[in-house]
């Protein structure tokens, strides 16, 4: 545990040295709890997520970094890669392919690459996943946007 905390101590001061040089990721630690993070990301551009801000809530395990963080949305979000419900994810990193050369930091640029490019063959939202196997992407974006403005999107006045 004493590595794990060193590790997340680590991180947490790269994060305040580079909070510039990531301008589409604000990654904060909780205050009481050094194994309790929330991150804002951006939607990638040219994706239905584009100008959408998602919360995500990381819970790290006492053997990090030889174990991957838990990782969910907290923002809905219509993705195939995404339980709607729970905000679960679907990414090898997080599951099998971990290694504890991933940071937090780089978790979260992985997710924002996985909002680019979603794998609908592993679908944990099936009517997006299935969406996007039938080919109707139209379908997919539309709602994917729909639900970007709905809960992603500051709201004006």
């Amino acid at each position: 545990m004493q590595a794990s905390r060193a590790r997340l101590f680590k991180e947490y001061k790269e994060v305040q040295r580079e909070k510039a040089a990531d301008p589409d990721i604000q990654l904060v630690c909780d205050d009481s709890n050094i194994f309790k993070w929330t991150a804002l990301i951006k939607g990638p551009s040219e994706t239905p997520y584009e100008g959408g801000v998602f919360q995500l809530a990381f819970a790290v395990p006492e053997q990090y970094p030889l174990q991957p963080p838990q990782v969910r949305f907290l923002t809905k979000i219509f993705h195939p890669n995404v339980h709607f419900k729970t905000g679960e994810i679907c990414l090898d990193i997080l599951k099998n392919a971990w290694s504890p050369a991933w940071t937090l930091q780089s978790v979260c640029r992985a997710i924002i690459a996985l909002m680019a490019h979603p794998e609908p063959d592993s679908p944990l939202n099936c009517d997006s996943g299935n969406l996007l196997r039938s080919g109707d992407l139209r379908g997919y974006q539309s709602m994917a946007r729909m639900y970007t403005r709905l809960a992603a999107m500051p709201r004006k006045g």
